[in-house]
């Protein structure tokens, strides 16, 4: 790595003298103004900008007298323009390398050369221990988790960008976690209602046969299959006493004073006429039209 250096010249400030005092190429007497000490020469802004000052290597234009100047290997450079040639990373006050005539930030200079960790941007040399990943090169104790700062040695790892993660930190990070058992989900896994579950997670409570890609009902966060549901948990309707699942025909229920019915049993006990939306009269657990009902 290289650093770099302020140079450039000095200007100051004249003070009021009795004879004269001038600038070395206009001649402009400099009493009271700003000038610049160029080669013991005493030089006027105007003339140090035209005649005197450094090109800056990057845009090509003058470094004026009251411009930052940087320098290296006989190139100058205002402050704002000393960038990495790849990233346009500020240099100023950055380690840096050069290739090519072109000045490089540390993490470029490993990508340009191939043979820098990308971690310490330092030189592998021949010998040492290193890890190679996707033709990208480390020193074996820089190749560490981003998380823990733990070597990965010949554990598994992720990346995420250019960043690397040993395989728990990378779950803690970045695993969604399972809805049922909040562990972290590594693969596969199943959305439901915008949530994510381990597969076998995602199971009947009563008889644990497993519930993705089959039908099955939630009951206050509880799921259970079509055959559990209707043995266990279903109300059974009070004209057929068959289990009322919200399935197929059996989707639409009258619920009265706490019993249900499917829809399609909802009829009057003695004509079985369909009393949905209809008035109706109760007697006992029976249900009647009202014209049946004058009859009772």
């Amino acid at each position: 790595m290289a650093f770099y250096k302020h140079s450039g010249p000095r200007s100051y400030l004249s003070a009021t003298m009795t004879e004269r005092f001038d600038c070395y190429y206009c001649r402009e007497n400099l009493q009271g103004k700003k000038y610049i000490q160029k080669d013991e020469k005493h030089v006027c802004v105007r003339c140090f900008e035209k005649l005197c000052a450094n090109t800056c290597a990057e845009c090509r234009r003058p470094i004026g007298a009251d411009s930052k100047e940087l320098h290296h290997k006989n190139r100058h450079w205002h402050e704002d323009c000393f960038r990495c040639a790849k990233c346009y990373k500020p240099l100023a006050n950055e380690p840096f390398s050069t290739k090519d005539d072109k000045v490089l930030c540390g993490k470029c200079c490993a990508r340009e050369e191939g043979n820098r960790c990308q971690t310490c941007y330092k030189v592998i040399t021949p010998g040492t221990k290193s890890v190679e990943y996707k033709h990208k090169m480390w020193h074996e104790e820089c190749f560490t988790c981003l998380y823990c700062k733990q070597q990965i040695n010949t554990q598994s790892f992720h990346t995420k960008g250019d960043e690397i993660y040993c395989t728990a930190c990378h779950e803690k990070k970045f695993s969604k976690n399972c809805a049922h058992c909040k562990e972290p989900i590594t693969s596969g896994g199943i959305s439901y209602q915008d949530q994510p579950w381990h597969a076998e997670c995602f199971v009947c409570l009563t008889c644990r046969k497993p519930l993705a890609g089959a039908r099955f009902t939630a009951v206050e966060d509880k799921m259970y299959c079509v055959d559990c549901y209707k043995t266990s948990v279903a109300k059974k309707c009070s004209g057929c006493q068959n289990p009322i699942t919200g399935f197929g025909k059996g989707t639409n229920v009258v619920n009265y004073e706490g019993n249900s019915w499917h829809e399609y049993c909802f009829n009057c006990k003695r004509c079985s006429l369909s009393l949905a939306n209809k008035r109706f009269v109760a007697h006992g657990e029976a249900i009647y039209c009202q014209d049946c009902a004058k009859k009772l």
